[in-house]
């Protein structure tokens, strides 16, 4: 598919590039399902597949996802290449969200959890469909530092996580695997020994539990593998911390709004089954291109030795890693 995303890209521009002979190949691994079909949960197990939500949400089996990541069109009018979501208003946009919400509630195992991305213009509909179909555990805020300053407004650099589960008695959660590695500035000892951080050859870390406020994620660019030129891309790092948090190893994580693959891409890197829905042919053979270059590629920019580390320590995780070899 190289096309004029491809021309004039600068040297170091690591962008997905998908060749014409790519997109062929690629195409004929997507699934294609029709409303009058039943496939089995093992059947879409690891698959994309191409459709419309609308259309083929039915077909999906029910409760057999342990965790379901939503990104859905936030109520601003944008271009999908080529599909256009033209903004509602607030009542219109929450009705939208309910005529698909509950069918894909419905995918999500009783013991499941389901997080649903959204921008301030949309969180509050956001919050009342979760509320009416799940228990809301959380609202978690992350710090987007990409795009232009408005002049006549403040900048929007946060967007909101709403986090909700069928059973709040019973759901997965590990905070133990989404610790955050920090440099300590001001490091406080204790009888002449370090107090709640690691003093190493590399700099002095503190390990420390997540809060619902992120700020060490960095939006998918030009210089980094994982971008493509899909407009709204998810870092992957961000949906690393929802799937290590709530989807137990080798479960499985469903995206009905899969875009260029990164739900599904991150949940192949850290050992989850996968299954997304993606209605854009283009947006689903880079998914494909994505999940093929990751059987090689493990790797989750700012996600090393099991830990999450801050913003613009790439060089402290290179220095640690050396060490341990």
């Amino acid at each position: 598919m190289a096309k004029k995303h491809d021309r004039g890209r600068a040297g170091r521009n690591r962008t997905l590039v998908v060749t014409k002979e790519e997109q062929i190949r690629l195409s004929g691994k997507l699934m294609r399902i029709t409303s009058d079909q039943k496939p089995g949960r093992f059947d879409i197990i690891d698959k994309t597949i191409l459709g419309d939500l609308f259309s083929i949400i039915d077909c999906i089996p029910d409760e057999m996802a342990d965790l379901i990541v939503i990104d859905p069109p936030y109520n601003l009018t944008k271009d999908y290449n080529g599909l256009r979501f033209k903004s509602l208003g607030n009542a219109e946009y929450l009705e939208y969200l309910r005529s698909w919400f509950p069918k894909v509630v419905a995918k999500l195992k009783v013991c499941g959890s389901l997080y649903i991305c959204g921008d301030w213009r949309c969180t509050a509909a956001l919050q009342q469909v979760m509320e009416e179909n799940l228990t809301v555990l959380n609202r978690i805020t992350w710090q987007r530092e990409k795009g232009r300053g408005a002049l006549s407004n403040w900048k929007n650099g946060m967007e909101d996580i709403w986090f909700g589960v069928k059973n709040q008695k019973s759901y997965y959660f590990d905070v133990n695997a989404v610790k955050m590695k920090r440099k300590v500035l001001a490091p406080y000892r204790e009888n002449g020994s370090p107090k709640d951080w690691e003093e190493t050859d590399s700099g002095n870390f503190r390990l420390t539990f997540p809060s619902n406020f992120w700020d060490d994620i960095t939006v998918p660019y030009w210089s980094m593998p994982e971008n493509t030129d899909h407009p709204t891309q998810k870092p992957e790092k961000l949906i690393a911390r929802l799937i290590l948090a709530s989807c137990p190893p080798n479960g499985l994580v469903f995206d009905p709004f899969l875009g260029s693959g990164t739900t599904s891409v991150v949940a192949k890197k850290l050992g989850r089954r996968f299954c997304g829905i993606e209605m854009n042919e283009e947006y689903a053979i880079w998914a494909e291109k994505r999940l093929e270059k990751a059987e090689a590629d493990r790797s989750i920019q700012g996600f090393a030795d099991g830990v999450f580390w801050e913003r613009n320590s790439l060089s402290f995780q290179k220095k640690s890693e050396k060490q341990k070899q």
